[in-house]
């Protein structure tokens, strides 16, 4: 499977070979993540759509698509398809959306899935993996991780809450390729870090444990990162929830470097710190989460694994049952 563009897509150069910065990109989502990223994209001049569904172009139609806080606003005219209007394959499909919304995203993106498309999702944990790879063949399918401190607001305006912006993607099985490298020629240098992994897996799992022990602290304090540092326990209940996490990881083949579940600790435990995860906005904000895909699949793997994980299966429960209140109305 290639990063060559289909016929209608990326112009060839002389010697033949995609001209990749002007590779057709499909983001597919317009929230948080995705619009961030599709925005930074777009004004560094790529060539990009956002697949959306009808409620959420009607908010860009009427809006833009807005990018607020840090002390600036960003108002750019999007390019926007829904599932109806697409007329081609893409060279590039960005998957932004959260785990909940894939299998319809995943419906809704089909045809612009062609022979010569490179599908790069950007969901928490790793099973989403797998259903990738189930609808597209693995071949057509790259590893993904994205770092950003984004939100939409009541508007439907992204919200920067922090500097944070990366995207690291790889081949799943390890090294690189002339399409990863053409694919990072079109994603590199457009406002936020980008780089290449040999080892894509054990980025992605590393992720893991850091939203894990973010997501599990802010749920069972119900609180920030601050709120459980200001009082006695809440530093040490961060730092055995991320010992939990790296066990699940190491486990797997996954081992975090002692540094970096370090900087983890250090994060989860900072006084003062307003840090929370997004599973937790939408957590009290009483909204789906992804429980599932970030809790449910981590425990059951430490379960598989013979690791004990008292503190992430806490939050697992606590998190179905505010999926069932939810499923209840």
């Amino acid at each position: 499977m290639s990063g060559h563009p289909s016929s209608t897509a990326a112009p060839l150069c002389a010697a033949g070979r995609v001209t990749s910065r002007r590779m057709r990109i499909l983001v597919v989502g317009a929230g948080a993540t995705g619009g961030y990223f599709g925005a930074q994209l777009q004004q560094a001049g790529r060539d990009v759509t956002f697949l959306v569904r009808p409620k959420r172009a009607d908010v860009l139609h009427e809006r833009g698509l807005r990018i607020t806080g840090l002390g600036a606003e960003t108002v750019l005219t999007p390019r926007l398809l829904t599932a109806a209007e697409i007329d081609g394959h893409y060279d590039v499909v960005l998957v932004s959306v959260k785990a909940t919304a894939l299998p319809a995203a995943l419906d809704d993106v089909v045809a612009a899935v062609g022979p010569r498309t490179t599908v790069v999702p950007f969901l928490n944990g790793v099973a989403h993996m797998d259903t990738l790879n189930d609808r597209f063949t693995s071949d057509a399918v790259l590893g993904g991780v994205v770092r950003v401190l984004t939100t939409l607001d009541a508007e439907g305006d992204i919200v920067r809450l922090g500097t944070l912006a990366e995207i690291v993607i790889g081949e799943q099985q390890g090294g690189t390729s002339q399409r990863v490298e053409q694919i990072a020629e079109a994603l590199a240098g457009a406002g936020f870090e980008f780089s290449v992994s040999s080892d894509i897996r054990r980025a992605m799992w590393h992720k893991w444990v850091f939203i894990s022990t973010l997501g599990a602290l802010n749920t069972l304090v119900r609180g920030s990162v601050g709120n459980a540092a200001a009082v006695p326990g809440g530093e040490e209940l961060g730092r055995q929830i991320a010992t939990e996490a790296a066990a699940v990881a190491a486990a797997a083949g996954y081992p975090v470097p002692k540094q970096a579940l370090d900087n983890v600790r250090a994060f989860v435990t900072r006084p003062g710190s307003v840090d929370t995860a997004s599973l937790y906005r939408d957590l009290i904000a009483r909204q789906p989460t992804e429980a599932e895909q970030i809790f449910g699949d981590l425990t059951a793997r430490a379960r598989a694994l013979g690791v004990s994980t008292p503190l992430l299966d806490a939050t697992t429960v606590a998190l179905r049952v505010h999926e069932q209140s939810l499923t209840r109305g």
